[in-house]
């Protein structure tokens, strides 16, 4: 693979951060608005843009009946549920821990394949995985392990292990789909289906059009999470891909709760406790660990 400019590995990192954004986007955005008011609005954006890219770049789509149901079952998993999860969560959780309770889905992601798949668990690859589920334990319950026997977990912490499993689901399910569609046509199609579930459902609720007394701070987090966090994070993530390989771009996501930790702080008055910061980086740890093992299993002997 040929040497990429280091105008890729700075959108890689510009990624990283418009992902950690959205955390605190979210928060800010559900504070003034219903959570599905903000998902459907959020995707609209980023379905428009997306699929304005896709156009321009490989021409109307024909996909079959069997694609529109995988596209469906993308979109119901990584866009509908995934941000019904995300969102309530954040209405009472801090974007920074939330943050850091996802980046254990790498490693939830390892387990899946070797229950699932099996997939061939090695000593260092199952030590990452509870390494990563250890400091998940510790963020979600704020450094205090005891909550969860004495259910001291709150609807909050609940929804935040939703978002983990709901995009644990999503990225099963998009490697069957990633064989016949772009990853350009993959999101948009994930994204124009579940914002017509969010769409429905928020009509449903009656909440669609509750941006009234929406600020100018509220509707810049909608924007943000529909243009940076989702539609040009994704294309430019994809170019990484395409560019230097999915190894080398999946670990700019590491940074991820690293930038919603700092930006919570700053912009949120988010203060982190030392449980929470020290389950972090177990998390943080452990899915370095399994990814590096993944990747020496998978690829030993093969430059990327």
């Amino acid at each position: 693979m040929s040497e990429a400019s280091p105008l890729v590995y700075f959108k890689l990192v510009l990624v990283a951060l418009f992902w950690g954004g959205t955390w605190i986007a979210g928060r800010v955005a559900v504070s003034e608005a219903p959570p599905l008011t903000v998902a459907s609005w959020r995707f609209f954006l980023a379905a428009l843009l997306l699929g304005t890219l896709l156009f321009r770049r490989e021409g109307r789509p024909r996909w079959t009946a069997s694609d529109w149901l995988g596209l469906a079952l993308l979109g119901l998993t990584g866009v509908f549920l995934y941000n019904l999860c995300f969102l309530n969560a954040l209405k009472v959780v801090e974007a920074g821990r939330g943050a850091l309770v996802v980046a254990f889905i790498p490693a939830l992601v390892a387990l899946a394949d070797w229950l699932f798949f099996r997939v061939p668990m090695t000593m260092g690859r199952a030590l990452g995985v509870m390494l990563a589920m250890s400091g998940c334990l510790l963020v979600v319950t704020q450094g205090d392990p005891a909550r969860l026997l004495a259910g001291g977990l709150g609807s909050g912490e609940w929804m935040l292990i939703g978002t983990s499993l709901t995009w644990t689901a999503y990225t099963l399910a998009s490697r069957r789909y990633a064989r016949r569609l772009s990853p350009l046509a993959l999101a948009f199609g994930g994204c124009l289906c579940g914002w017509i579930m969010l769409t429905l459902a928020a009509a449903a609720e009656g909440s669609l059009f509750s941006l009234g007394r929406i600020s100018w701070l509220g509707a810049s987090g909608i924007a943000f999470l529909g243009l940076f966090g989702t539609a040009i994070a994704f294309t430019w993530y994809s170019e990484g891909i395409h560019l230097i390989g999915s190894t080398r771009s999946a670990a700019f996501i590491n940074l991820v709760p690293v930038f919603a930790v700092l930006l919570g702080a700053l912009l949120l008055g988010e203060r982190l406790g030392a449980g929470v910061l020290a389950g972090g980086a177990l998390v943080i740890a452990g899915v370095l660990m399994t990814s590096r093992v993944s990747h020496l299993f998978h690829h030993r002997g093969r430059a990327e």
